[in-house]
């Protein structure tokens, strides 16, 4: 299985890198976010389906409490009527499930090859030289400073930068809270991810970090075009922006035509 895994994504992944770095002017950091944008552009409709399948899901929330209150002491009924309801309306409960096990490998593979491109030591940059063709050892050792940062170290400030796109982006994801308690969730969760995403950051290489960050970026743009501005948008309209908090741009996610 690692054989498989090392032949089919980590080296390609790795190569492609290198290629990046080889093409660009030996621009280590701009190879990371051009790469990072290229396998967004791939994996897309994967990403599209799956923001499609979890707002249509989020719409249909209040019509499954309703269910649960009807059929509170018949579970094989609630089941029954739930998916009548998803039925009726085209959607697939799995569509959130699909696309992110397919995506899976990919944001795997390109953490790996980030971590394993930016060597730190001079095992790992013999680690590097097992996985890379022929044509690219030249290249070897990588140029990894941008703007006077070392990409294969940590770097504090694009950690604080990480942090606050992924908090963007997970307002962005989350629904307007209905119930206090939904509200007490979706707290927990827009603080979690970012710290979490920010303590890799701060610890790990930051031409991880950099990822991350393009990542995200790419993630807003998404997020925005397929749900709207989320838990966003009461924020924003607060500041006298006026945005929709409904209306997302996209406006055929979860039906079938």
């Amino acid at each position: 299985m690692t054989q498989l895994w090392n032949q089919f994504i980590f080296q390609p992944m790795i190569n492609a890198l290198l290629w990046l770095y080889s093409s660009l002017g030996h621009n280590f950091g701009l190879s990371i976010v051009v790469f990072t944008l290229l396998v967004r552009v791939i994996t897309l409709p994967f990403t599209l389906q799956q923001l499609r399948s979890a707002k249509a899901s989020q719409d249909m929330q209040p019509k499954l409490a309703e269910l649960q209150k009807k059929h509170k002491g018949d579970k094989d009924k609630l089941a029954e009527e739930q998916m009548k309801l998803y039925k009726e309306a085209g959607i697939n409960p799995l569509g959130c499930v699909v696309p992110m096990l397919i995506q899976f490998p990919v944001w795997i593979g390109l953490y790996q090859s980030i971590m394993t491109v930016v060597p730190n030591s001079p095992l790992q940059l013999l680690n590097l030289a097992r996985h890379i063709y022929l044509t690219f050892s030249h290249l070897l050792p990588l140029n990894a400073v941008l703007f006077g940062i070392n990409l294969a170290r940590p770097f504090p400030a694009l950690a604080v930068l990480v942090v606050a796109t992924q908090w963007v982006l997970q307002k962005m994801m989350t629904p307007v809270a209905s119930t206090p308690e939904q509200a007490a969730q979706n707290q927990s969760m827009e603080l979690t991810m970012p710290l979490v995403f920010g303590l890799i950051t701060l610890n790990l290489a930051s031409g991880l970090g950099l990822y991350f960050l393009t990542t995200n970026i790419a993630s807003m743009v998404q997020q925005y075009f397929v749900t709207g501005w989320g838990s966003l948008a009461p924020m924003l309209n607060s500041l006298g922006l006026r945005v929709s908090v409904a209306e997302p741009k996209d406006k055929g996610h979860g039906r079938k035509k």
